[in-house]
């Protein structure tokens, strides 16, 4: 069962990205930019502990 779900929702996003390539860019770059953010944060904390 497990397998199915990975499968349909590569499949979803396979099907995303074909439909809104624009959308889908723009996702993947503001998640990255989050990340970004949520890691300098992280480092700025520990640093700060030292």
């Amino acid at each position: 069962m497990r397998k199915v779900i990975a499968w349909l929702a590569l499949a979803f996003v396979v099907f995303y990205v074909i439909q809104a390539p624009e959308s889908s860019a723009d996702l993947v770059r503001s998640t990255g930019h989050a990340l970004g953010d949520a890691a300098s944060r992280l480092a700025t904390f520990f640093a700060s502990l030292g």
